[in-house]
């Protein structure tokens, strides 16, 4: 199954980028971990969109890009303590975290 993730400026939605950044021998398994949260617990709260993950090829950072219905289901997903225990283990992994809610302002497709 293919699933495609299309970018709307036109869906209101809160856009989560999250840099991460991370000692090259690390990245991977800061994906991983990312991964297995994203499946466990994230996609399973309330307005929960999407989640890709992506990494430097410096091997330095990995870029989460997640979307949220709203501003308000992303806030309720931080305070919810199964989600928190994910995000403390990817803070022990990575030597900086800097996630940051955006909109989604302008959208040029092939």
């Amino acid at each position: 199954m293919t699933v495609t993730v299309q970018v709307d400026t036109t869906r209101p939605v809160a856009t989560l980028i999250n840099v991460f950044t991370v000692s090259p021998d690390r990245q991977e398994e800061l994906i991983e971990l990312l991964a297995r949260a994203t499946e466990e617990t994230m996609k399973h709260q309330p307005g929960f969109v999407c989640a890709n993950f992506h990494a430097s090829l410096d091997g330095e950072r990995v870029v989460n890009y997640a979307q949220w219905e709203s501003e308000e289901h992303y806030r309720a997903m931080l305070d919810n303590p199964e989600a928190r225990v994910h995000m403390d283990q990817a803070a022990k992994i990575a030597s900086d975290v800097q996630p940051r809610l955006f909109s989604v302002v302008s959208v040029h497709p092939e």
